[in-house]
Formats: structure tokens, C-alpha cells, sequence
């Protein structure tokens, strides 16, 4: 059953991985296909809200660069209180800025009937100049992504349109393309392992676990593999996501046995920075990249942007580790802060070392198995995308193409 399971999942028309690397196509304005009109839209029920984390300093002398720390980040990573505060070596403020989110659909044109998520910043007139930056920033970058009908990637959010209310909040209307996040769906899996292990069941069947792993297996690598398709699109028309993390990744469902239908998109875009070459150094909302790249001895527009790029897959090399191990470890035993610290202060970014620290507790012999697959492939491409040294690590495309991420390393599993 698992050997036609694996070839079943593993189909694709490209050899390469799960879908074709995306291209790059010739850009036209979009602001007339984006929906203005509030009258377009019913608004539903609230679904919540989210704040933001304003990370202030950050001190890197032990080690490379750090990812996403460049101004303010998203509360919704699944971190606790108690988890935040440990994260001593940065200065984390509790930012001003909080975030609505509603249901609802389109009523009227040519997609009426579309279901619909609000994103709802507070503006300026409710003293919240920053989500006013945040807001039009996040507007413009997914306008321009979808400025080619031809060639929208179909792993980033779709926004259905804008607008501002009479009150000042600014309106952002995505296409309902699910409700969960990687992080929902890490937590959802560690918790139910949690349970299952509390159990008093002597008696279980290998080949049911075994089977069960397989699933989480397939369920987590294509998630990463659409979070990379995503973030490489955005670096082939020269966007960076800066603020990459397991809650930036939106899911189509979080049930491992739909796997075969997982689509993860890429949110959160209010701190994308433009990275064309006529931009790089400027933005208001990336002071603190440029900062950083400058005292990574960036100087000229061609490094900077490459520091920038190089600054994104750092984050997304943390995103492979958190989906590497809080899905494959029962909760409690690992979290996505103790993770980081694991990585970068303790073993200052020598992912081999972790390893062998790893495979000293039992309790997380499910990840190393998990990395090890492919002759250790998972090691091999974290050590890439967190090397030290940001001139070393790969670009998007090769991470994407990498064996890893392709799922490749699961055809002789």
C-alpha cells in the first residue's frame, strides 16, 4: 500500500518537483481590476485579530545575519508570553498596530459569490500612521503580482480588492483560499500526537504509524515546497516577503490525508520590500534591512539587493526547520523560539552539531528522521539556507529545485 501511496502523491508533470519553477513575465498596471467599491463586498462575522511584534535591536555578533527582524513582525507565529520573553537577545516592543479579520463574499461583478477574508488596519485617523504604510504597502506589492493575468503564481494570496472607510481603516479583501496557517497546522499535529501517546494503548499497528508518518511527511514537504514557490516568484519580479514564518503561510486545509490537494500561499505582505535596482536602499518600512545590510558590508545597490534576497531565505531556512520539527515532535517538547535559540545561539549555526544533539533525545528522533531523509538531505539544505555567511546561502530557485524541497527524497524512502 505505501509504495503505490508514494508513486501516487510523487506524480507530477515536471521531474523536478510538484509543479514548474515560475516565470518571469512582463508586467502591466492593475489598479482598474482591483475592486474599490465597498458596495461590491458583504462583510461577516469576525474571525479575530492579530497584533505585531516591533523588534528594535537585534545583536548579531556571534553569529550571521538574522532573518525578519527588520521593523516590526506578526504576533501570530504561535508563540506564548512566556515563549516571547525568552528571547533575550532581541528587544521586542509590543507594537501599536492590530488587525481585524472578517468573512464575507463578493455580491456584485463578475465574481459575485466569492468568498471573501476582510483585513482590516486601524489608519491614521485612528492614530496608527504605520498600518496606513503597512496597508498601501501590502496593496501595492500584491497589485503588482497580479498585475499579469497570465502569470499570477497561484501560491501567494490573491487579493480581490481594496478600500477605506469613512473612519480611515483600510480594507483588504483576499480570496477566501483557506482559514489555516503552517503554524495551525504544526500545533493541531503536536497536540494530536500528544494525545494519541497519553493513550493507554499497548498494543498499535507499525505499519498504521508508519503509514501516518508518510503522510506528514508528503503534507509537510509540499507545504514547503509551495511556501518556496511563492517566495521565488516574488524574488524573480524583485519582492522580498520579510516576514517569512510559519503563520505567513496560508493552507487549503490542514488534514494530512488531503495532502494531495494542499496548496500553501504566502500572506502578510505589508513588509514586502521592492528590490528592483532603482529601489534598493529606499522604503520606509525596510530601514532596518538596509541597516543591516550596510553593517553586513553591503555597500553598492547589487549587494544590498543580494543581502536582501539572501535575508528572505534565512527566513524560509527557519521555516524549514519549524515545519521539520513541531509537526513530527509531540507538543511541549519543542517550540518554534527554543528552536531558533537551539540553532543560533547554542550551536551558532552549525545545523550538523544540532544533529548530533538531536539525536541524542528520543523524544525528537521523528524530526532527524524526517531531515535525514535523502542521505540527509534536510540537514544538508538547512545548512545552506542558514549559513553564516548571507553571500553563501542559495537563491530561491535553487532551494526550490533542491531534492529536499522537490520530495524527491521520498521516491526511494
Amino acid at each position: 500500500m505505501l509504495k503505490a501511496l508514494r508513486a501516487q502523491f510523487l506524480a507530477s508533470p515536471d521531474p523536478r518537483g510538484w509543479r514548474r519553477r515560475p516565470r518571469r513575465r512582463s508586467l502591466q498596471p492593475v489598479s482598474a481590476a482591483l475592486m474599490t467599491n465597498p458596495a461590491y463586498f458583504e462583510v461577516g462575522r469576525s474571525l479575530g485579530g492579530y497584533g505585531f511584534m516591533n523588534v528594535t535591536s537585534y545583536s548579531s555578533s556571534q553569529f550571521g545575519e538574522p532573518s525578519n527582524v527588520a521593523g516590526i513582525q506578526d504576533l501570530g507565529l504561535g508563540y506564548s508570553a512566556e515563549e516571547i520573553e525568552q528571547l533575550r537577545v532581541q528587544d521586542i516592543g509590543q507594537g501599536e498596530v492590530t488587525i481585524r479579520l472578517y468573512e464575507g463574499r463578493v455580491v456584485q461583478g463578475p465574481l459575485r459569490g466569492t468568498q471573501a477574508v476582510f483585513k482590516v488596519y486601524p489608519g491614521a485617523r485612528a492614530g496608527a500612521s504605520e498600518a496606513d504604510l503597512m496597508a498601501l504597502n501590502e496593496l501595492r506589492t500584491h497589485a503588482f503580482l497580479q498585475s499579469d493575468a497570465t502569470g499570477i503564481c497561484e501560491n501567494i494570496q490573491f487579493l480581490l480588492g481594496a478600500f477605506e472607510t469613512a473612519t480611515g481603516e483600510q480594507w483588504l479583501a483576499f480570496r477566501d483560499d483557506g482559514r489555516y496557517s503552517a503554524a495551525d497546522y504544526a500545533k493541531i499535529t503536536s497536540e494530536r500526537q500528544l494525545k494519541e501517546q497519553s493513550r493507554d494503548m499497548p498494543f498499535w499497528n507499525p505499519f498504521s504509524r508508519a503509514y501516518k508518518l508518510e503522510l506528514r511527511q508528503y503534507f509537510v514537504l509540499k507545504l514547503l515546497n509551495g511556501a518556496m514557490c511563492g517566495l521565488a516568484h516574488m524574488h524573480n519580479h524583485d519582492r522580498l516577503h520579510q516576514s517569512l514564518g510559519p503563520s505567513s503561510v496560508v493552507l487549503n486545509t490542514a488534514m494530512e490525508k488531503e495532502g494531495l490537494y494542499l496548496i500553501p500561499r504566502l500572506r502578510d505582505l505589508a513588509f514586502s520590500v521592492d528590490i528592483g535596482y532603482s529601489s534598493v536602499g529606499a522604503g520606509a518600512l525596510s530601514d532596518g534591512l538596509w541597516r543591516r545590510a550596510s553593517a553586513a558590508g553591503a555597500s553598492t545597490p547589487l549587494e544590498k539587493r543580494a543581502f536582501g534576497i539572501a535575508d528572505d531565505i534565512y527566513g524560509a531556512g527557519l521555516l524549514v526547520a519549524y515545519m521539520a520539527f513541531i509537526p513530527f515532535c509531540e507538543a511541549g517538547i519543542m517550540d518554534g523560539i527554543s528552536l531558533q535559540r537551539l540553532l543560533e545561539s547554542t550551536f551558532r549555526l552549525d545545523i550538523y552539531a544540532a544533529r548530533e544533539y538531536c539525536l541524542a533525545d528520543e523524544r525528537l528522533s521523528e524530526a532527524v528522521n524526517f531531515l535525514d531523509l535523502g542521505d540527509g538531505a534536510g540537514w544538508e539544505l538547512l545548512q545552506a539556507m542558514l549559513n553564516p555567511d548571507y553571500r553563501k546561502r542559495p537563491m530561491a530557485e535553487a532551494v526550490l529545485n533542491h531534492r529536499f524541497i522537490t520530495g524527491a527524497v521520498l521516491r526511494n524512502y
